[in-house]
Order: structure tokens, then sequence, then C-alpha cells
């Protein structure tokens, strides 16, 4: 049985192309990241559509992400640096106008007022600041946001009827939907204790707020979920409604999302990790955040289920390695947790992100390699706990699945048979048992003689109980393509049952990177949208008035065009259902236009 990650890495690119001499991926145009907006669009601006933009379809898309890379005469290293820079396509009556504004964090007012980066960022170090010794580094070290950078690039999301920008440091910013003003900044830390959080909360039906943090405890770091309950005092009466340790003290992992089932909540424990040692240290010397993350390949990937009812930890599964952002969507059935995720073999697509790298990436060979990733399913048997303990650590299959011929290879040597049946042989488990080998190969072999306690039709993926009572999780590939910054109908089938998402392209060795697509994760196909030159972002699912489907509605995404139009952007509108275009609006803006990353439909009212 191949690896999830052997099984990508055979995987061709599906790509017609030939490769050119003097660029590994002709198709693709970084410029598109690199841009940096250099005047703002204030007032709203007409555009041109063709198509049709539907009468039913009144609001606003707000769309975030990296603004300007420069800051005087200096540059940002890091992509996850880029001043945040808002946008706003007003839809009204059939037609479209475009706004766009930096947000003005305390980061950005004081490097704009010097004129350099005189916050260190992400990937990017600071000019010291002559007034600021180590012993003032030092007095702020316990005071996030005083001394460190409070940059909010990445997500906007609602908390109430108002709107707000966020990353992944616990300071969030109240924005104006109309004239995208930055109101406010909220102080997270200040609040509930948090030192970060993901830039990705689930937003309730009811208008609850849930979103996974960390805070210090003198046992080490501890996730914990954050609720905001609707109302006025919806920051005021926030709390904390679940805690878990951290299985490394002094390495808490990484998390971007999480997960969310009608009972549950998820967290996926990725074994790209943040050095608390190293955090003091790079505050201290005014390091870049990225030298704390520390990856080990060697280490699985822990999936907790937490009761949403009570607050405790009820399950921890265990799959193999990988690194992700992006939680798709996750859902209850039959006594299982079925749990959707956009995976990576490993965290190099952050170095990907690199200003260096993105300029290089033509001539860098294994570039498409480091961004290849894939929708894996992952599902979880939600098992009755055991009252006594097993006669036997390992339960064998009756009938051995058929394995794939590296397995069936493996297995012949292990237990010195020339048939694959007789692994059922009593002689050939006492064989295994005897046999000393690596740990990674033993469970392995384990996994392979358990029984399969996903009971699910219609699914590859296997949940198998190893020797020390822990259950071990292979998934199975939704859709051979590389997906990123995955969207649902989020408003109905959050945490539900659902067949549908929508992604933008992660290769870039394809025909077109800029590619849309739509996943039928039921028939595990696919249908794409895309245009030459044409570079969409996070593609967002707006119901229908009268929805009686899944996909009965459009997919809104903004674009913006490579090579020679740098100063062109666009709105555009697919039916989901056919995933055809029905119309677009079109922009001539007076400066260049960044690719942004992700965003909100406020509609009317």
């Amino acid at each position: 049985m191949k690896s999830i990650w052997e099984t990508l890495e055979s995987a061709k690119p599906n790509s017609s192309f030939k490769q050119s001499t003097t660029k590994k991926y002709p198709n693709c145009d970084e410029s598109v990241w690199l841009r940096s907006c250099e005047k703002e669009v204030l007032e709203p601006i007409k555009g041109k559509v063709t198509g049709v933009i539907p009468s039913w379809l009144n609001g606003q898309l707000l769309r975030n992400g990296p603004g300007s890379l420069k800051v005087g005469e200096m540059e940002f290293n890091h992509l996850f640096d880029s001043s945040a820079l808002l946008h706003r396509f007003g839809i009204q009556n059939g037609e479209v106008t475009y706004q766009c504004k930096f947000l003005e964090t305390n980061s950005f007012k004081r490097n704009q007022t010097a004129q350099r980066i005189v916050m260190t960022e992400f990937g990017t170090k600071a000019i010291p600041d002559p007034c600021h010794n180590i012993f003032n580094r030092v007095s702020t070290m316990f005071k996030p946001g005083e001394n460190s950078s409070d940059n909010a690039m990445i997500s906007i999301y609602p908390f109430n009827d108002e709107y707000f920008a966020f990353a992944e440091s616990p300071f969030i910013f109240k924005i104006d939907p109309k004239s995208l003003e930055t109101l406010k900044r909220v102080n997270l830390f200040d609040k509930l204790g948090i030192v970060n959080h993901t830039s990705h909360p689930h937003v309730l039906k009811d208008g609850t707020v849930f979103n996974i943090g960390m805070i210090p405890h003198k046992t080490g770091p501890r996730y914990v979920i954050l609720c905001f309950p609707k109302g006025e005092k919806i920051f005021d009466e926030a709390r904390i409604v679940a805690s878990i340790p951290a299985r490394f003290k002094f390495n808490p992992s990484y998390m971007h999302t999480f997960g969310l089932t009608e009972n549950f909540f998820l967290i996926v424990e990725q074994p790209l990790t943040v050095s608390v040692s190293k955090v003091f240290k790079t505050h201290l010397m005014n390091e870049p955040l990225i030298s704390c993350m520390k990856w080990f390949p060697e280490k699985q990937t822990f999936i907790h289920v937490i009761s949403r009812k009570t607050g405790k930890l009820c399950y921890t599964f265990q799959t193999e390695s990988f690194f992700y952002l992006h939680i798709i969507n996750s859902y209850e059935s039959e006594n299982h947790i079925v749990l959707d995720i956009c995976c990576y073999k490993d965290p190099s697509m952050i170095n990907c992100m690199y200003v260096t790298s993105l300029k290089n990436m033509q001539r860098n060979d294994d570039y498409a390699k480091m961004f290849r990733g894939r929708p894996l399913r992952f599902i979880l048997p939600l098992l009755e706990p055991e009252t006594k303990k097993p006669k036997s650590p390992i339960k064998l299959y009756q009938k051995v699945p058929k394995p794939s011929s590296n397995w069936s290879k493996i297995i012949s040597k292990l237990f010195k048979t020339k048939k694959i049946s007789d692994v059922t042989k009593f002689e050939g488990v006492r064989e295994f048992h005897r046999t000393k080998r690596p740990k990674a190969e033993n469970k392995e072999i384990e996994a392979l003689l358990s029984e399969n306690l996903i009971k699910l039709q219609g699914t590859k993926c296997t949940a198998v109980k190893l020797a020390d009572g822990k259950i071990f999780c292979r998934p199975e590939i939704l859709c051979d393509l590389g997906c990123e910054t995955p969207r649902i109908n989020y408003e109905n089938f959050l945490g539900m049952k659902y067949r549908y998402f929508y992604a933008i392209s992660s290769d870039v060795d394809v025909d077109n990177p800029g590619t849309l697509i739509k996943v039928d994760t039921i028939t595990k196909t696919c249908r794409t949208w895309c245009e030459k030159n044409c570079y969409p972002s996070e593609p967002i699912f707006v119901p229908s008035i009268d929805s009686n489907s899944e996909d009965d509605g459009v997919v809104l995404a903004s674009m913006v065009w490579g090579r020679n139009e740098p100063n062109k952007v666009g709105l555009l509108i697919l039916c989901a259902k056919t995933f055809k275009e029905i119309g677009r609006s079109v922009f001539i803006t007076p400066s260049p236009v960044p690719k942004c990353l992700h965003g909100w439909f406020a509609p009317k009212n």
C-alpha cells in the first residue's frame, strides 16, 4: 500500500505544454503576487459589464490580501509580510463598482510614518529602533502588539453585522464595509489571554462565532476554543469553552484553520510547530517569526475530537505527517466523522512564498513539487470506549484485502511466504511479532493486518486499531488537482454533510495555473473554469434567493491579469451548477492590483 505522499509524488501534472528553455513554468506569471498598490481607489469606480449580473445579487464582496511589498526604499522578504490591502466589489442592480484601501494597522502607520520597515514581520527583520534596546523588548515580551506586528492581511469575517480583518496575531480590525475605513482595533490578548488565533473562525447561522487560539499555561501551551456569542457585547462576553494541552510542551502546532461538526470541534495538530524558546529569542533579538517554526517529519499528525457540549476531549486519531493550511469541511455520518483537508507532504510551500523564491521560481526545477498538494478525506470512526482490554493486540481480517504489488513483496519478505493468504495463518502473525524492524515499519504492518474500523460505504479510507490501542487513519484523494482556499455553501452546509466545494488551483506546472475548480466529493469528479493569463482568487459561493439544492447559486471570484496588464482587476460570476460564466465586470485602476487571499460576501441588508 503506497503512502498518500508516494501517490502524490508519482502523479503527473495535468499539462500538455512543452517546457520553455528559459522558463520552467511558462504558463504561470509570478508577478501577480509581487505587485504593490501605489494608489488607493477610495471612491467607487464603475466597471465594464459583459454577460449578465443576476438581478437578485446585491451586496458587496469584501477581499483582503497582500497590498504592498514596499515601504519607502525597503522591501519585505515574504509575501505574508505585505501590508494588508482591502478590496470591495459593490454589486447593485446589475452594476458593479470597485474600491481598494490599505488597512491602517499600527504597523502600517508606523512604517508609513518612518518610510522604512520598523516592525519585524513573519519573514522580515526590521531596522532596529535606536530608542528601543533589549531592555525595552524584555518589558514588552508579555504584551503582544506593543513591539510586534499587528498586520492583518489574511481574511475578513463578520461579528454580528460588523466586519473584521484577520491574521494570526491576537488583533482584529473593524472595517467599514462601504468605505473600507479602518474603524478600531480589538485586542483579544487583553480580553481572553490568547497569544494567537487562526485567521479562519467559524460563523454559525445564529451569529455565534468560534475560533481556536493558544494560551500560555504553567504546564505548557494549551489550545483553546473561543466562543463569541451573538449580541451587542460579543467581545466582552467572549469565553473559552474548551482547552487541551499541546502534545509537545515547548513546540505547539501551527494552525491556520480548525474543524467543526454538529457535536464536535476538530483540532488537527500537524507536526509543523512553533518553538516557544525561539519565540522569546526572536523577540529579544528582533528576528522574524518564521525562524521559530520547526518541522518534525518523523512525527505523525494528531486529530483531536472535542465535545461541543462538554468541552472535553473525546478522541484522538493519528495519521501520517502532513502540512495543511485549510480544512474544507467536516461532518458526522453514521457514527463517523468525515474530515476534508487540503494537504501537502511538508511545509515547503511556505518557503515558496519568500519574495526571492517567487522571483526565482522560473529557474527552480523543484518549485512545482514544493507546492504539490491534494484535497484528502479522512474518516474517523467514533467507537464506544472499551470496558475490557482486548485479548489480542491486533484483530485480523478474516479475509485479507488485496494489497498493492509493493506491499505483496514486503509481506512476502517479512513473513517468508510466497502467498499473501499465508499472512492470516497464526505462524505468520507470530513471526511478525518476533521480527525486529523500525517502529514506523511496524506500524505499517500492524495497520495492514488490522480490521478496517470504517463502516461507511463508498470510501477507500481506512482506520485501524494498532497494538497500543491507538487508531491510525489513512485518507483518500478527493480530486487529482491541487486545490487551495476552498469554499463551500457555507451558510447552509458548515459542519453538515455536503457534496461540493470550490477552490483555486495550487499547481503551477499546468496549462493554466489560474484555474477555478468545483469538486464533487461523491463522484470524485471536477469541473473547471479558466482563461489564459487570468488569475482568480478564492471562489465564494452565494446561494440564490430560493435555493433548492446545494449548488443552486453563483460563485464569485475576484480576478487579476498577468504579464502586461497589472492595472486590470475584475469580478467573475459563475453559475455554481454548470460552472460556466454568467457575467463579469472589469476595471482599469490607476496602479497595479496584487492578487488577494480571502474574503466574505456581505449581502445587502
